[in-house]
């Protein structure tokens, strides 16, 4: 007999229904918020000479170009159909065929690449260093993804593949098999997810599927940002949380892709097993989703960045601001540049003389 547990009929995408107000609109309020806080008291923790004006334009900023990374590179890369690839124009107009849709579809991989842009430009206007900057981001973030995948469950999406495990929920959008139009094929799909005691035409069938956006809310989530958040005060060098955090959340992400159902319209873009069985009952080992390509080049820039950053010069782990320091120590690059500026003075004051 099956079992699985129903997606609670009470949870409802809506805070108040009727009203546009949505519950995964505020998850990402709330995990912003919580990223500004956890950031906050690392400044406090070393006394790192960033205002909360500075610290606020950090965070704007950051936002900014993670919505637009993660918007930018969802419609060029997993938008069907080459929609926005014919018409960029449009990729963040919130109508389409005269229809209020919103800014339907984000990237996570799209805005890391956002984010880092935002990082680097910040740091260089600013005269701060990108290193310290991007590592207190990576002890602040993962803890909002907690947010953001519950937010995904209560919107019963990003659901994962069909199972026969007890953790399995029945949710309401996964789609209904209609047992009178392909019996063998549907009786095939239950073996091979291990869902025994079905033996003839039920009318039609909603399957259990793994429920995916919890699995990412505690890996991604908790599990990674304790684990970092432990780190940030024994780190070897600057930079080093940032290639933890880019190689801890694709090494999740990519075992997680396993039991979660890819995207449809793309499927395998990397297959080397060919089974032809359906994406949401099966994923061969050697199958590898769009997420996991991602996921693999990611935790390979994680390695590099670790590997550049332990060579870079400058690269005291952990400084905490006296009340004399004015600004973070300069880099190698900056203190030639201090050391020509004040060169310059010197032979003009000379001259004057």
């Amino acid at each position: 007999m099956l079992l699985a547990a129903e997606f609670p009929s009470w949870l409802s995408p809506e805070i108040i229904p009727g009203l546009p107000f949505r519950w995964y609109g505020l998850m990402y309020i709330l995990a912003f918020g919580t990223a500004y806080l956890l950031y906050r008291r690392q400044l406090k923790e070393r006394n790192f000479p960033l205002s909360d004006e500075g610290l606020s334009g950090l965070f704007f900023w950051g936002i900014m170009s993670l919505i637009m990374g993660a918007r930018i590179f969802y419609a060029l890369v997993y938008e069907p159909g080459n929609y926005y690839l014919l018409r960029p124009w449009l990729i963040f107009w919130p109508f389409r065929d005269g229809q209020f849709t919103g800014l339907q579809g984000m990237s996570y991989h799209g805005g890391v690449i956002g984010g880092a842009l935002s990082i680097i430009i910040y740091s260089k206007i600013k005269k701060l260093d990108y290193r310290e900057i991007g590592d207190m981001y990576a002890a602040s973030i993962p803890l909002g993804y907690t947010f953001g995948r519950l937010g995904n469950f209560i919107n019963g999406e990003l659901y994962g593949r069909i199972t026969a495990s007890p953790l399995g929920i029945i949710f309401p959008n996964s789609g209904v098999y209609p047992w009178d139009r392909d019996f063998e094929r549907i009786k095939e799909i239950t073996q091979l997810a291990g869902i025994a005691g079905i033996e003839g035409p039920m009318g039609s069938l909603n399957f259990p599927r793994h429920p995916s956006q919890l699995y990412e809310m505690i890996l991604e989530g908790i599990v990674l940002w304790a684990f970092i958040w432990f780190l940030r005060k024994h780190k070897p060098f600057k930079g080093f949380l940032v290639g933890m955090y880019l190689c801890g959340y694709g090494f999740v992400r990519f075992i997680i892709e396993y039991f979660r159902e890819p995207d449809s319209a793309m499927g395998y873009p990397l297959d080397f097993t060919r089974s032809g069985l359906p994406t949401a009952v099966y994923h061969p080992l050697l199958s590898f989703s769009a997420g996991q390509i991602l996921c693999f080049f990611m935790i390979l820039a994680g390695l590099a960045w670790i590997l550049i950053c332990a060579n870079l010069p400058n690269r005291e782990a952990i400084h905490v601001y006296t009340a004399g320091d004015e600004k973070p120590p300069l880099n190698a690059g900056e203190k030639n540049a201090e050391r020509n500026r004040r060169k310059n003075a010197r032979k003009k004051m000379g001259k004057r003389k």
